[in-house]
């Protein structure tokens, strides 16, 4: 994947005023901050801050920050969105070094929902955490953890101690946390409470025909 870099410029201060009239010229207002320097009202091309954003690479990763002719590395902790447009009103960049270690929440997927034999009976996948909070070198912050849901029945849940995690990153929230479990659905609930049924209507049926 080819590097990210924000090419940003320095904004006259801050402020809801200032940051409208910084929108209103195409452009979206941000602020770098971090490290032992004071923050620093940025802004960046509304297209170009976009097409960085629509790569699904810039949130929690690090990325080259330019303005001018410096350079720095970076990593977006925030972006804000308008609430009805969906368009990037605000963003917010910290300054790393490569190998400092960071506290930031990863997205959490899983895979292999047909390899599961609990969902093949019609269980369900109940997703109880989306994300989790890692703590990790600048350099080296997943994209993604993946639970691999091979293998798994009805009744079996997954907690945060159990997601494998790359060398050298560790969890930082409760190991004990549960991230997601196999439930059992209404339908196979309401399939299972007919079985059960059955075999007592049956029996009932054959009282009465003995009685008769």
């Amino acid at each position: 994947m080819a590097e990210i870099v924000l090419n940003v410029e320095v904004r006259d201060g801050a402020g809801t005023g200032l940051a409208r009239a910084v929108r209103r010229a195409g452009k979206v207002p941000g602020v770098l901050y971090g490290g032992k320097q004071a923050p620093v009202p940025i802004a960046m091309r509304e297209a170009e801050f976009r097409k960085a954003l629509y790569t699904g690479k810039l949130l929690g990763h690090l990325v080259t920050l330019k303005y001018g002719k410096e350079t720095q590395q970076v990593i977006a902790k925030d972006v804000q969105f308008h609430p009805v447009t969906d368009e990037p009103t605000h963003f917010d960049l910290y300054r790393v070094e490569a190998h400092q270690l960071i506290r930031i929440a990863v997205p959490v997927h899983f895979r292999n929902q047909e390899a599961s034999p609990g969902i093949k009976r019609g269980g369900t996948l109940n997703i109880n955490v989306h994300e989790l909070e890692l703590t990790a070198p600048a350099d080296q912050i997943p994209e993604e953890l993946v639970v691999d849901l091979t293998g798994l029945e009805i009744g079996d849940a997954i907690r945060a101690g159990d997601v494998a995690l790359p060398a050298g990153v560790e969890l930082s929230g409760d190991r004990e946390a549960t991230v997601a479990s196999i439930a059992t659905s209404s339908a196979l609930q309401a399939e299972e409470a007919e079985t059960a049924e059955a075999p007592v209507e049956a029996a009932a049926e054959g009282g009465e025909a003995s009685e008769s």
